[in-house]
């Protein structure tokens, strides 16, 4: 049994006019521990995916398991990333870190000191009071990264979470996370546009087709570059000749 189990997804957006086909056949397996990214062209249903799984969306057709279970009875064992951080702006850093916990009944004086420690270990120490404005971005994506982690979800959703970041900013951002998540044994899904973000960071990566979206192909990432931090898997020899097998992959995808 695999730890998150999506079968023959399938959905259709209907409007009064039309209707519009997303998805289509989605069938993928993903086991505990593992990182994944979805990789394709806009439009290809890689939000709308990452939505059914979270419990967001109900598909057309399909199942979607987590340890056998639907996932729309599970929304608190599954944590969301976004690009954007939407930490609340009126509230402190500590605030909104233990919001989740508030809202999920779980916030105690030990959950509440293990969310505080957390934020220490991401650098973020002494910050607790400070309002986010008061914060950079990649600070502020750090705290929204441990208002996910704190309600301790067993899947860990990333949509895009980098995107509106300096590069280097970017790339200490996919290295702390992808160290956090490991330390942690988290389970993640990760949509992203960057093949080179997706190769670094990821077990296998998921390239879906166009109109609507089908898993096209998946990449199996070598042993060599998974056990490398993602800023060193960049670096590493075979990264190019992989992501050269990717971009041909995707292009030819764009290109019809």
């Amino acid at each position: 049994m695999s730890f998150l189990a999506i079968k023959d997804v399938h959905h259709t957006y209907f409007t009064k006019a039309s209707a519009t086909t997303a998805l289509s056949e989605i069938t993928l397996h993903v086991e505990e521990g593992e990182f994944v990214s979805f990789l394709g062209p806009s439009g290809c249903g890689k939000t709308t995916l990452l939505s059914i799984i979270a419990g967001l969306i109900k598909p057309t057709e399909g199942t979607i398991l987590l340890e056998n279970k639907p996932t729309s009875g599970l929304k608190n064992q599954i944590g969301y990333m976004l690009q954007q951080d939407y930490l609340f702006p009126w509230k402190t850093i500590e605030e909104n870190i233990l919001l989740g916990l508030k809202l999920s009944q779980q916030l105690n004086d030990k959950s509440k000191l293990a969310a505080i420690d957390l934020l220490k270990q991401m650098g973020l120490s002494g910050i607790e009071k400070q309002l986010p404005k008061q914060l950079s971005g990649g600070m502020r994506q750090r705290a929204a990264l441990v208002r996910t982690l704190a309600t301790e979800p067993k899947l860990l959703m990333l949509d895009e979470p980098f995107s509106a970041l300096d590069y280097q900013t970017k790339l200490k951002l996919e290295d702390l996370v992808s160290n956090t998540l490991d330390a942690f044994g988290k389970t993640a899904i990760l949509v992203t546009h960057d093949i080179g973000e997706a190769i670094a960071m990821s077990d296998r990566v998921v390239l879906f087709s166009p109109s609507p979206g089908r898993v096209h192909k998946v990449f199996d990432m070598p042993e060599e570059l998974r056990i490398l931090s993602p800023f060193n898997a960049r670096n590493h020899e075979t990264f190019s000749s992989i992501f050269q097998t990717i971009w041909k992959e995707l292009e030819s995808l764009e290109s019809r």
